[in-house]
């Protein structure tokens, strides 16, 4: 075992452990474990924002797409970045407005039912435990890799981390640990950006000869068609990406935990300014991965790419350098998850606890209890299923994730939003149509079906490893045709025009009017 390494992960363990003490004395009522009594700033749940969505695939897998594999990594980086515009035009003011805890909250405000508020919070329910999956599997991978002990234990050791973060600390722990991840993730990639110019002189052009001379594709590292050789492929991935991050429920209750709209739009502005910086400085370290390790060394070392950034800093700094970068993806990890499980604590203690089963009847004592009881329930069902799959291709989780977001949640928020004549029932049918059709897209595609080590084999069904240009179309016209074929036309318990008066700017009209 390296002590370096170890030296890092302690000191990053014991500082986040110290958040979450100070946080769980902050967390003594619901709205303070859900959303942390909406006292973040714009500015702070911006780099929590940021925090929560940058993740091990955008940290380790980017920089590595990147240097294997050219411009076309470069894509899921611009997927991922142009995917706030959205956020912020279209879907964060009506959610902070409309929203009390969850998603549940914001389509239940027009369409209010037992019926409706469980299908969100299954939907929730289920897309957090996805992403979940992946991010503990990585982090295992890496701390195995790092720290030399078992792929179990690192398992074990991230889900107890996760777990006490979210119990004791609630809303609290968990941005205050995505705020410093953040911090340390920019401060982290900008100084390995720096000391790689260095190396080139200060130079871009010195260093894109390098990589041209690196890498097998030569002058044609910069065009595309290394990693998708299908056009259609390209558009689908760049649809899930974009519309899914509107669609997943740990980034959207984050613009719960501040005041107002104004701290609304400056959280996501923050975000986008990070994101957008992080993703530069990815693309950077991606170049100087291949340019000094070399692309048979990275594929040699390891296929994916995810242990680019890491390998580079070794390259630029031994083993102190890779043991902070190291360090960083643990931290990015961690955080990450944390937020996944308070989302699906959420879904589960305030939808279906407080709302379906105690029929919002019950004290605040016993909420907190139940919150708690469920966040550490998520975090166990979480730390087996990644240990189940560590043997297993899971890369088709994270695809599934955005693919499953934008196709259910996404098109019930913006109808719910947006469309007078949408009833509950195309709501329903919206988020059961997208949910079905992206779960089965995968199932009968080429992540799990495939003649070489698939879980299935035999060849695919449908050749798209990234369904979305199928599930999210699919998502949509379910909602639109529950809605035109229902028999409740009207369908709306709440009268639109106060519902989008509120939504809107936050005013009900109802009680202004009373």
């Amino acid at each position: 075992m390296n002590i370096t390494y170890l030296l890092f992960f302690l000191c990053i363990v014991f500082c986040t452990l110290i958040i979450t003490y100070w946080a769980a004395r902050q967390s003594k009522t619901t709205n303070q474990f859900y959303v942390a009594a909406g006292s973040l700033t714009g500015t702070q749940n911006g780099m929590a924002i940021a925090g929560d969505y940058i993740s091990a695939a955008s940290f380790l897998g980017i920089v590595g797409t990147i240097a294997i594999n050219g411009f076309d990594g470069l894509l899921y980086a611009i997927g991922f970045l142009v995917s706030y515009l959205i956020v912020l035009f279209f879907i964060a003011e009506p959610v902070h407005h409309l929203g009390k805890y969850s998603l549940g909250d914001v389509v239940c405000s027009r369409f209010p039912s037992y019926r409706m508020r469980g299908i969100m919070a299954v939907g929730a329910l289920i897309i957090s435990v996805l992403y979940m999956i992946p991010q503990l599997v990585a982090a295992g991978l890496l701390i195995r890799l790092l720290l030399n002990i078992s792929y179990s234990n690192s398992v074990i050791i991230i889900g107890i981390l996760m777990t006490i973060y979210v119990v004791f600390g609630g809303m609290f722990a968990t941005s205050w640990v995505q705020i410093v991840k953040t911090v340390l993730l920019l401060s982290g990639s900008f100084l390995l950006a720096l000391i790689l110019f260095s190396r080139f002189d200060w130079s871009m052009s010195i260093l894109l000869e390098q990589v041209t001379l690196r890498s097998p594709f030569g002058e044609q590292f910069s065009l595309p068609g290394h990693l998708f050789h299908n056009p259609l492929e390209t558009v689908s991935l760049h649809l899930a990406l974009i519309l899914g991050t509107a669609g997943l429920p740990h980034i959207l209750i984050r613009l719960l935990t501040v005041r107002n709209s104004v701290e609304v739009r400056k959280s996501v502005l923050t975000a986008s300014w990070i994101i957008g910086v992080f993703y530069l400085i990815a693309l950077v370290l991606g170049l100087g991965a291949v340019a000094l390790v070399g692309f048979e060394d990275l594929v040699a070392l390891d296929p994916s790419g995810n242990l680019a950034a890491p390998l580079l800093a070794e390259e630029l700094g031994g083993d102190f350098l890779m043991a902070f970068i190291a360090a960083i993806a643990f931290t990015t990890i961690v955080a990450v998850v944390a937020g996944l499980v308070i989302s699906a604590t959420t879904a589960f203690s305030h939808d279906i606890y407080f709302h379906i089963i105690k029929k919002g009847n019950t004290t605040e004592k016993k909420r907190m209890q139940a919150a708690r009881w469920t966040a550490f329930f998520i975090g166990l069902l979480s730390t087996l299923l990644a240990l189940g799959l560590r043997n297993m291709n899971v890369t088709f989780l994270v695809s599934l994730t955005f693919i499953v977001a934008a196709s259910s949640n996404l098109p019930v928020l913006l109808l719910t939003i947006y469309w007078r004549r949408f009833n509950q029932t195309g709501a329903i049918t919206g988020m059961v149509c997208g949910l079905t059709a992206s779960i089965l897209l995968l199932i009968v595609g080429p992540h799990m079906m495939n003649l070489e080590g698939g879980w299935i084999r035999r060849e695919a069904l449908i050749p798209l490893y990234n369904p979305g240009i199928i599930a999210i179309p699919i998502g949509f016209l379910g909602a639109y045709l529950g809605t035109v074929l229902s028999r409740n036309k009207k369908g709306n318990i709440v009268p639109f025009d106060s519902f989008y008066m509120r939504a809107q700017t936050g005013i009900d009209a109802r009680r202004e009017s009373s």
